[in-house]
């Protein structure tokens, strides 16, 4: 009873976020990335995050998730009493991802399953195989960057990072809270704690940085540069290599060729 209760309560979480996120838009209009609702390229184009945008299929996220595939990558975890056994859940993902029907949904059969595997890859990357939820060392690093004064930050609260992409920086932290309707700039802890939070803040951003380079063709590379950037032009060749060998690795396993530029 308490994980049938827990899942309806994540449910409506997830519909209202639905309802939110597509910015009140009549059925015949476009959720821009941006929050703006409209009917042109700018809306329904490559950065539409819901309503009729262009190119989308009919492909269902949870058919190409499936658990054979979620549990996949939870097998691969190698250290005993990982906290992420039990946070992250395959039903959790398909609920925050519901959240943007865009994601995994636009080109071709074939495009929708490399967005997922390229999603996945950086996650099992990020997490170990979903073994962590937070950085290695991270406490010891706020991420607070003062520069920002939109997204200024809490007293002693850190920034480091946090969720299967690995949130960071307080100007993350503050949009993502925005997008997803959760303070986490004051309240940064709950993308640790909170495991829908946690995932949905994720999803959000591969949307708002990853999402529109991959379907338009920038290949995984550069979703590697849009996440690590540090990673890139040879600097830490190793890490590259794990996030692109997890790709294959998903892309094999959903019978798609990978595409073009890998690395970045």
């Amino acid at each position: 009873m308490k994980n049938l209760l827990t899942l309806f309560t994540l449910f409506c979480l997830a519909l209202g976020s639905v309802s939110g996120q597509k910015c009140g838009c009549k059925r015949s209009e476009c959720c821009s990335k941006f929050g703006f609702c409209g009917t042109d390229d700018a809306h329904c184009g490559t950065n539409c995050w819901a309503g009729p945008c262009k190119g989308r299929n009919n492909v269902k996220v949870g058919d190409v998730v499936t658990n054979a595939f979620f549990n996949g990558i939870l097998a691969r975890q190698r250290p005993r009493g990982c906290p992420g056994k039990g946070f992250y859940s395959r039903a959790r993902f398909l609920l925050a991802m519901a959240s943007y029907p865009t994601f995994g949904t636009i080109g071709s059969f074939d495009d929708s399953k490399r967005e997922i595997a390229a999603f996945f890859a950086h996650v099992a990357h990020e997490t170990g195989s979903l073994c962590f939820i937070e950085e290695n060392g991270g406490r010891s690093k706020p991420y607070c960057d003062l520069t920002y004064s939109k997204w200024p930050c809490a007293a002693n609260k850190q920034y480091y990072g946090r969720g299967p992409l690995k949130l960071t920086w307080n100007y993350n932290y503050g949009a993502a809270g925005r997008a997803i309707g959760f303070n986490v700039l004051k309240n940064p802890e709950l993308v640790a704690t909170n495991a829908f939070i946690s995932i949905k803040a994720s999803v959000w951003f591969w949307m708002e940085n990853c999402h529109g380079l991959f379907v338009s063709g920038k290949g995984f590379g550069a979703t590697i540069r849009a996440i690590n950037s540090a990673e890139c032009d040879g600097k830490r060749t190793a890490q590259v290599s794990s996030r692109v060998k997890y790709y294959e690795d998903y892309c094999r396993q959903l019978r798609v060729n990978p595409g073009p530029n890998l690395r970045c």
